[in-house]
């Protein structure tokens, strides 16, 4: 008994203690010091304060909840072992809190970085317009951080945290080795194409059309290369995402990031979802090439098979490649042309816009810029980056012209779109505004 008493003392002690230091997990509003400019948007920062609020109270009220129970009768009757897994379990959730609360903090601190972080205030602006399909979906908010490495990432909304629960915005993951460039895009368009995917159900209503192609498996090259056509299209339609809103950058960005040894570039994972990167090159061209026919796809192609010839492969190996490439067309004409449900009628290749961002047009837009240099600004984020991307193939822009460019740009998207949360902030309700509207006639 005397045992029980004070382990049960113990861990009241311990549980209030747990209930002080999670009393210090603040919100981000009263922690962070980033520049109005470099913040999250408000949508995305109401949202994340939510879903953590919630996590905290819930805690806070298991915690409780077991100090009750300690008073009562049943409790001094158990053994010290219950006593101490109940408190177990609620110092396993406060970690999972805290979990959940570093994954936001680590992203968040860094907006306050001198000059990265609004750069990175900019790429969600970027983030937000390629993800925009107005008439399909609504999309959850997106914020990006930073981080080794030389490929982007995306923990998708809805998706499940540590822990439980479901993730409440969109985070992108992007490769600091690349900001900034018209590549940077590339990266963070792919992985803006993920999160379009899901919001459309793209993977679900397009596996069936790939499994059709090798329902019947006779170990044929072709009906094998349709099997990882199936298998890698989760990364093909993010990447199509990506050249369909910013044209040959994309695949010049791609580029940047695969460029890897040759035994990687080369290297066939079966559990990978993402292409043998030196198929995911010419796809990608392949790709841009129907959506924006151009002999710069051609040339794009030619020079990435000049860096890694298939010479020396293994014969098998060159069968595949072969078979991929005998398929690319039909595999691209299906995936542009294929209308699931949620686009409810048009195809993938309607709902993109591509009109506008022709080659051709692309560059005289990009010399009415050069004329008017304040004209860039109001451009929208993707089709900047496109224009850039396109003079870039085209020689009419250098490295350090780009960088500068488009780190000017993601300032003043950055600014701009504060500014433009804080008008709508400010703005009086419609039916105020209609009422002042209103007074000289009834006076």
């Amino acid at each position: 008994m005397a045992t029980g008493i004070i382990a049960s003392e113990m861990l009241a002690h311990e549980a209030r203690a747990l209930l002080a230091r999670l009393a210090r997990v603040k919100p981000f509003v009263l922690t962070e010091t980033m520049v109005p400019a470099a913040a999250i948007s408000p949508r995305a920062l109401t949202a994340i304060e939510r879903y953590l609020a919630a996590g905290r109270r819930e805690l806070r009220a298991r915690v409780n909840a077991y100090l009750r129970w300690l008073a009562t009768p049943k409790a001094r009757e158990a053994s010290p072992a219950m006593l101490q897994r109940g408190f177990t379990f609620l110092r396993l959730r406060f970690n999972v809190v805290l979990t959940q609360f570093d994954i936001f903090s680590d992203v968040l601190s860094q907006r306050s970085e001198y000059d990265n972080g609004l750069a990175l205030s900019g790429l969600d602006v970027v983030a937000a317009e390629a993800l925009a399909l107005p008439d399909y979906y609504t999309p959850p908010p997106v914020i990006c951080y930073l981080d080794r490495g030389h490929g982007a990432a995306i923990r998708r909304e809805r998706t499940r945290l540590p822990g439980g629960g479901e993730n409440p915005v969109a985070i992108i993951r992007v490769p600091r080795e690349r900001m900034v460039g018209s590549g940077i895009a590339s990266s963070l368009i792919h992985e803006v194409g993920h999160q379009a995917a899901a919001l459309l159900d793209l993977l679900d209503s397009f596996r069936p059309v790939l499994r059709a192609r090798h329902v019947e498996d006779d170990g044929h090259p072709e009906r094998i290369a349709w099997q990882y056509w199936e298998r890698w299209i989760s990364e093909i339609v993010a990447d199509f995402w990506s050249v369909a809103r910013i044209g040959v950058a994309s695949t010049l960005g791609l580029i940047g990031v695969v460029s890897l040894p040759r035994v990687f570039v080369f290297r066939l994972n079966p559990e990978d979802p993402h292409p043998i990167p030196w198929v995911r090159v010419k796809l990608s061209c392949a790709m841009g090439r129907a959506l924006y026919p151009h002999p710069q796809w051609d040339q794009v192609e030619q020079l990435w098979e000049s860096f890694y010839a298939r010479t020396g492969l293994p014969a098998e190996f060159q069968a595949l490649l072969a078979a991929l490439e005998r398929t690319m067309p039909e595999f691209v004409e299906l995936l542009l042309t294929h209308r699931p449900a949620s686009l409810r009628g048009r195809s993938l290749a309607d709902v993109m816009d591509t009109a506008a961002r022709q080659p051709a047009q692309l560059i005289d837009a990009y010399q009415a810029w050069r004329a008017s240099p304040a004209r860039m600004r109001e451009t929208p984020p993707s089709f900047a980056f496109a224009l850039i991307g396109q003079a870039r193939a085209d020689g009419r822009i250098g490295a350090e012209e780009e960088s500068h460019t488009l780190v000017d740009l993601l300032h003043y998207w950055a600014l701009r779109s504060t500014l433009e949360d804080a008008a709508r902030a400010a703005a009086p309700p419609i039916a105020a505004v209609t009422t002042r509207a209103l007074q000289p006639s009834l006076n």
